[in-house]
């Protein structure tokens, strides 16, 4: 079967971001746009040819099609074997643990993550390596630099391959291998975790949680391993189905995306712990009764209860947040005498960091935990971490927290997200800051002095590259800190975040709501950055 050559021409607009191309479903389906970055992935990574790729994606609309086209280029291109999950379906970390298990030379991933899916909203495609993670700054460089000077791209001109029906069919002289998208997966976490002792949590009938999947891709896997390997009863997934516009939700694993999962968890018939995953199951929220756990404080929590959890029964290596996350990882680390590395924000900066054996949990504030087991995020992977650490200690997610506060100080902590920002509003209160930046450090703002201020940068310790410009850091006397970042997970405008914190060592004082607590830095955010008068935003349109 002989490839066919299809003239084409530069788009000019395919730069990956961290998160790979996230557009509008509309532009995906432009003629000739999808192919040509599938395209620039292979005439850019030769060890592709005759070797083995994992393709899948979250089940938004426009995967099914995606993935035939995806299909048909690889086998042009000389891909000898491409394992996909039955229906187009893997969730992020699960593409990552194929790519690991079978030794891929790599992975295609379609997803928007948390972004909205259906005809009108949004697609996206990145590249992971062979060490299952996302392909780092000199890989998608060079695939954008490709879009920019290609000229054609090749493909197999043949009928759509069934994707639902498990086995191994051959496109061309490729063989296509569609698997259960959640079999591997699932056998990786029930070798980590004591699903044991989680089994006997839930059989003791006293236990009450739930899972939303937000009709994303994480139900079959919640199903698969909550309900039948770990004995939950049924019914305790909720939105289980993947669906194409996410029922038309917003699959986010927020406060704000969440309210029906929240509003279960509330008053004294609430659950006694839920949980929520996103659009490829990469991002979690825990909730306990009457109490949110932040993506912080979560990764915290997890690094100092590590010893009770089997794969990490000998230590951790090491912890690594990024950067706009809170410092809540770093009095672990110190009592644990483990090095905690702040990285920028992107989970490909912590891929380096556990291949070279240095990390063992990692996080990010943005609902984003994860560990040495895959090179990507993992949501259903921490909130099996939870369920283990409830069954082991015996005790609610909220005297939990709390402990762990009580011994290392809380760190209240929040982020402001104004949405759709026009992007030149957006980056001229960017550089209204960087303005200000010199001459901050010693100055004083009511009870609050400026101790540093500078524009994030970071080299990383394994290979020596550079990251600069990662988002603006205000550091105050205290240990408390103001941090600016514009987005690049949206698909228009741009993303204005604002992240506060403010630590608080003495246990009396650590009970204050945190948007009391946070309000005069609240108020400081919005006096250097003059954000009302930039953006004309009165306040944000999510609050985490």
């Amino acid at each position: 079967m002989v490839p066919t050559v299809i003239p084409t021409q530069p788009f000019g607009d395919q730069r990956p971001g961290t998160s790979g191309l996230r557009k509008k479903v509309r532009v995906f389906q432009q003629p000739h746009y999808l192919e040509n970055f599938v395209q620039a992935i292979f005439d850019t990574q030769p060890n592709l040819r005759g070797a083995a790729l994992v393709v899948g994606g979250d089940g938004r609309f426009y995967n099914r099609t995606a993935v035939q086209i995806i299909l048909r280029l690889a086998a042009a291109n000389g891909v000898a074997r491409v394992l996909v999950g039955r229906g187009g379906l893997l969730s992020t970390p699960a593409v990552s643990c194929l790519i690991r298990k079978y030794g891929t030379a790599g992975g295609i991933v379609l997803s928007a993550s948390h972004n909205p899916g259906g005809p009108d909203a949004d697609f996206g495609i990145k590249f992971n390596v062979a060490n299952g993670g996302p392909a780092p700054e000199s890989v998608t460089e060079a695939i954008f630099a490709r879009t920019q000077t290609i000229d054609r791209y090749q493909i197999l001109e043949t009928p759509d391959l069934n994707l639902d029906q498990i086995g191994r069919t051959q496109l061309g002289a490729m063989q296509v291998e569609v698997i259960d998208p959640v079999a591997d997966y699932a056998a990786l976490m029930e070798s980590r975790f004591d699903f044991p002792a989680i089994r006997a949590l839930f059989a003791s009938g006293r236990f009450r949680m739930r899972f939303d999947a937000m009709h994303a891709v994480t139900g079959p896997y919640a199903k698969e391993i909550l309900e039948r390997r770990l004995g939950a009863p049924e019914g305790t997934v909720l939105h289980g189905t993947p669906l194409e516009d996410f029922g038309g939700g917003h699959p986010d694993p927020n406060l704000a995306h969440a309210k029906e999962l929240v509003a279960r968890t509330q008053g004294p018939a609430g659950l006694d712990f839920a949980a929520a995953s996103d659009g490829d199951g990469d991002r979690n929220m825990i909730l306990g009764k009457d109490f949110f756990v932040t993506p912080s404080d979560s990764l915290a929590v997890l690094a100092a209860n590590a010893q009770l959890i089997p794969s990490y029964a000998r230590g951790i290596a090491g912890v690594a947040r990024s950067m706009p996350t809170s410092q809540a990882v770093d009095r672990v680390a110190e009592q644990l005498g483990i090095p905690c590395y702040e990285t920028p924000t992107g989970w490909k900066f912590f891929g380096n960091l556990l291949d070279a054996g240095r990390i063992s949990l990692c996080g990010e504030e943005s609902f984003g935990t994860g560990s040495d087991h895959v090179r990507e995020k993992d949501g259903l992977w921490a909130v099996l971490f939870w369920l283990n650490l409830l069954a082991v200690r015996k005790q609610s997610v909220a005297q939990i927290v709390r402990d762990h506060w009580r011994q290392f100080g809380r760190n209240y902590y929040t982020r402001h997200d104004y949405e759709g920002v026009d992007a030149d509003a957006a980056k001229g209160l960017m550089d209204h800051l960087h303005s200000l930046l010199p001459a901050l450090p010693g100055k004083t703002f009511g009870a609050h002095q400026v101790v540093y201020a500078d524009d994030f940068a970071y080299t990383d310790p394994v290979d020596g590259s550079r990251s600069t410009g990662q988002g603006i850091r205000i550091g105050l006397q205290g240990g408390s800190r103001l941090i600016f970042r514009l987005s690049g997970t949206g698909t228009q405008g741009a993303t204005l975040r604002v992240y506060l914190e403010s630590f608080e060592s003495d246990p009396n004082n650590q009970t204050g709501e945190t948007q009391a607590v946070m309000a005069p830095l609240v108020q400081l955010a919005e006096e250097l950055a003059e954000i009302q008068k930039r953006t004309g935003r009165k306040k944000p349109d999510v609050i985490t």
